[in-house]
């Protein structure tokens, strides 16, 4: 039960890196973790950011029967503090099978759609070093291949939008709680956190035994040494595919042959899953083992092979890539925002009502005017998969191209990144969107935007806090890192 807070302000460093001008929404739903993260925002809001809103937000799944109380709950506890809120329900049908991350799925849309209409770019979740490290645990039993052990992203774009932080991901949740208690707060406790017949609520039972607390410290460190390693990964991956990749015509990538040959084998599978998952529109990126197989036939020479949903076209002047011309969208009308083939996001606001969206088809790109810089069939195969405006069964020419005057465009997105960026691949997402002609990252939400460090910057403050078994930040005075920048030598 959510009680009043009757003692004073406690001060804290947890947001001092924040670009906050556009104001913030808070994902509460009650508990323990996310009401320590609203009633913290409250306080610096209150002292460094009066003007900026504080919004928050609590979503009703739908999926108990004290769901919508424990809203009202959350709204009047709110009230009380005059702090804006709202309450947004799941509506529809709910799945039979990976309810949690359906979940998750409707949580944050609907909160990404909470701050667009205010108009605010900044969500912060209450996700703690405790979720961190279960989240870790679930992922090595189901043998990841070392992408997920980094766990939960510090930030994470969604949408490619809005940014998702997670300022409390070092902080461990009793530290959160005797914080509530010492300020006489009470909390919801969530019946489905003990639900044995959901993963998350298993790991932390099992956590809560004996040797949990050496099991925690240790899914936290391997979570830092995984985090460290991707981001390595991945700005190495970046290099190459800055270096040897272009993009000769539309729908169609072009490596260059001296890729595959590429010193650095590791960066260059790494950067190939990416590719490969981006050109053929999928969500997760290209099997590991099956990309190191592919591109040692690349170094051999020339060959034509399909991974991914994507077509590898290896020849003498280049590796060329292309999304295979199977399994496409079936014609559809435009919706604003939505996303095609997982490869393009439609932008439509109004038009004739007869208006589809379908791929061009080897028909119509036959007549398409090409480019003589690569071979005429690779380049109208791949524009044959490129989405195009009809009207009619008549081809009005691409979306966004040549469609004439009719309002809509189809943008290029990054399929392995549209939904969710986590911010270890800000690097090699970025390359991708520049080299796909995707729109440029959203700037980071941090003080004077700095061109990507301030990610490096959140990355290492959490995997240093974590390294040392610390909260982060230290509650009530500077973080270790934060004094140690104060000492640095300026430059360094």
């Amino acid at each position: 039960m959510l009680t009043p807070d009757t003692k004073a302000d406690f001060s804290h460093g947890l947001f001092s890196d924040l670009d906050f001008s556009s104001g913030a929404v808070a994902a509460v739903s009650g508990g323990s973790d996310s009401t320590a993260l609203l009633l913290l925002l409250k306080d610096h809001f209150d002292r460094t950011a009066s003007g900026a809103r504080l919004l928050a937000v609590t979503i009703d799944h739908g999926l108990r029967p004290d769901s919508a109380i424990e809203a009202r709950q959350v709204a009047n506890f709110c009230a009380e503090r005059g702090i804006a809120h709202r309450i947004l329900s799941w509506h529809g049908d709910k799945p039979a099978t990976g309810l949690p991350a359906a979940a998750r799925e409707a949580r944050y849309r609907l909160l990404a759609e909470a701050a667009g209409a205010e108009g605010i770019k900044l969500i912060l979740t209450g996700h703690t070093a405790d979720d961190q490290a279960e989240t870790v645990l679930m992922r090595q039993a189901r043998d990841d291949d070392g992408r997920g052990l980094a766990g939960m992203a510090p930030a994470t774009l969604h949408d490619w939008r809005t940014w998702i932080v997670r300022p409390l991901l070092g902080t461990r949740r009793a530290a959160l709680r005797e914080m509530l208690q010492a300020r006489d707060i009470g909390w919801i406790e969530d019946p489905t956190n003990v639900d044995a017949r959901f993963e998350r609520p298993r790991v932390r039972a099992k956590l809560a035994q004996g040797d949990g607390e050496r099991r925690i410290k240790e899914a936290l460190a391997r979570s830092q040494q995984a985090a460290f390693a991707r981001q390595d990964i991945g700005r190495r991956a970046a290099m190459l595919i800055d270096a040897f990749a272009d993009r000769p015509s539309p729908g169609l990538i072009r490596l260059d042959r001296d890729f595959a040959g590429h010193e650095d084998g590791e960066a260059a599978i790494y950067a190939l899953r990416i590719l490969l998952a981006a050109v053929g529109g999928m969500s997760f990126l290209a099997n590991e083992a099956r990309c190191a197989k592919l591109l040692s036939r690349l170094r051999l020479g020339s060959l034509c092979a399909t991974l991914s949903r994507t077509v590898v076209d290896a020849r003498r002047t280049g590796i060329f890539l292309r999304r295979e011309n199977r399994n496409l969208p079936a014609p559809m009308p435009p919706v604003d925002n939505r996303l095609w083939d997982s490869r393009c996001r439609i932008t439509f606001k109004d038009g004739p009502g007869d208006l589809v969206i379908a791929p061009l088809g080897s028909a119509a790109a036959r007549q398409a005017s090409l480019s003589e810089d690569v071979p005429q069939s690779l380049s109208r195969a791949a524009l044959a998969a490129e989405p195009s405006l009809w009207s009619g069964g008549v081809c009005l020419g691409f979306a966004g191209g040549n469609a004439g005057l009719q309002p809509i465009a189809a943008v290029p997105a990054l399929a392995p990144f549209a939904r969710f960026l986590p911010s270890f691949d800000i690097e090699p997402a970025a390359a991708s969107a520049a080299l796909m002609g995707a729109p440029p990252l959203p700037a980071p939400p941090f003080h004077g935007h700095d061109g990507g460090r301030g990610w490096r910057k959140l990355n290492r403050h959490v995997l240093f806090c974590l390294a040392r078994g610390d909260a982060l930040p230290m509650l009530g005075r500077a973080s270790p890192l934060s004094r140690a920048r104060r000492r640095a030598p300026t430059g360094q």
